[in-house]
């Protein structure tokens, strides 16, 4: 099944549309401000807290482009709300708050970040957020099961994989050898069934994306592009590019 037109109708900025020279870090309200001023879809991650709130934030931990440090798993939503990126007012958001701001303006693209423990808590809480929710929005992860849980919990959105040709026990410690082969080449395709693709830039063309575009019509996007090159290569590969460092049309 093809994921809807509006997915692939404009660049996704990834982690929003952020600038760190303007003092625009990724994943913050002003970075999804600046995304939607640019009429860019906003692609964002979210993590599982403590008290089973789906917070608005790559990393697992902070430290890195926020205050404080500890797993966001072992902090209350609360607690991450009072959070503030480095050297900047403002907070980390629920994925409430996201979409209380967007509030239908651009299309979200939720990635559902994963430990690879089969827990489907933020994927629920996911549910919950977006049944009250009337703009576009899709959810993508790189863990299989979570894909699976898309469809099984939240079936009216549309749901993505997120993919690379190789997964190392070095960049993926949290999942298990049979899990990283799993990934592999979308084995899983026919148990996560898709609507979309996105497939890491640099990869493209590969086989398997190629075959899901192709012979079972999901929609292709490239990430993460940042060069020209790259941008090229989604061109010429995908349907829409996932985007960061520069602004599109400038």
């Amino acid at each position: 099944m093809r994921a809807p037109e509006w997915l692939t109708a404009r660049p996704v900025a990834h982690r929003g549309l952020h600038d760190i020279s303007r003092g625009i870090v990724e994943n913050m309200p002003a970075a999804a401000q600046a995304a939607i001023a640019g009429n860019f879809a906003i692609e964002c991650d979210i993590q599982l807290t403590a008290d089973g709130e789906a917070m608005v934030h790559h990393d697992d931990e902070l430290g890195r482009l926020t205050e404080g440090s500890g797993a966001l798993l072992t902090k209350t939503a609360a607690e991450l709300k009072a959070v503030r990126f480095k050297d900047t007012t403002e907070p980390m958001m629920t994925l409430t708050d996201l979409c209380n701001l967007v509030a239908g303006r651009v299309p979200l693209v939720i990635e559902v970040k994963s430990h690879f423990d089969g827990d489907r808590k933020l994927v629920k809480r996911m549910a919950e957020v977006l049944s009250a929710y009337k703009g576009y929005a899709v959810g993508m992860s790189f863990d299989p099961d979570q894909v699976i849980a898309l469809r099984e919990l939240i079936p009216s959105r549309p749901r993505g994989i997120v993919a690379e040709h190789d997964y190392t026990a070095e960049d993926w410690p949290d999942a298990s050898p049979a899990q990283r082969h799993g990934m592999t080449h979308l084995r899983h395709f026919f148990r996560t069934q898709p609507d979309f693709v996105a497939y890491w830039v640099n990869e493209l063309p590969s086989l398997a994306p190629w075959l899901a575009r192709n012979l079972f019509r999901c929609s292709l996007l490239g990430w993460t592009v940042r060069t020209p090159e790259q941008r090229a290569r989604a061109t010429r590969h995908a349907d829409q590019m996932i985007f960061e460092g520069f602004v599109p049309g400038r």
